[in-house]
């Protein structure tokens, strides 16, 4: 009994000092998230929907770190890229299906079409630090004309 009463002397602090500290972390910045996605969404309607290659010294950091393998670190390397692209695709509006953020991190589930061939569902993920775009990933899959489910891709 008294080894009993002793583990729930000890254990009880210690599971209430867990959850208040699980509590804490778990705290959202709620405004700095807003505030994300609105830059990453400004970003993404000027520079892919609008072709502005300016637009990439206003939000994207110049270290800007890269994870699509098919391109290098940084914003030149990205406006370079996007000229070639640019060059045969007419401007518009960006079709953005969700936005979603948490913490430093807003990613986009964005409808794309890259040419001809079927549009593409992409998932784009960007690491904002100090109003900037630091980092971005992304994952690109062709839209199928027919699927092995009912579910649509947006």
């Amino acid at each position: 009994m008294r080894f009993v009463t002793s583990l729930q002397r000890f254990m009880i602090p210690m599971a209430v000092a867990f959850c208040v500290s699980s509590a804490s972390a778990q705290t959202r910045d709620v405004k700095t998230e807003e505030a994300n996605k609105k830059l990453v969404v400004a970003f993404y309607q000027s520079f892919f929907g609008d072709h502005d290659l300016s637009s990439a010294e206003k939000y994207l950091a110049p270290s800007y770190i890269q994870h699509n393998p098919g391109l290098p670190d940084g914003r030149d390397a990205l406006v370079n890229m996007a000229k070639g692209l640019f060059a045969s695709a007419p401007k518009g509006k960006a079709d953005i299906r969700r936005v979603a953020a948490d913490g430093d991190l807003v990613w986009l589930h964005v409808r794309g079409q890259f040419g001809p061939g079927p549009a593409s569902s992409v998932v784009d993920i960007f690491r904002v630090k100090d109003g900037k775009i630091v980092e971005h990933w992304d994952t690109i899959q062709a839209i199928p004309e027919k699927s092995a489910n009912p579910h649509p891709m947006f």
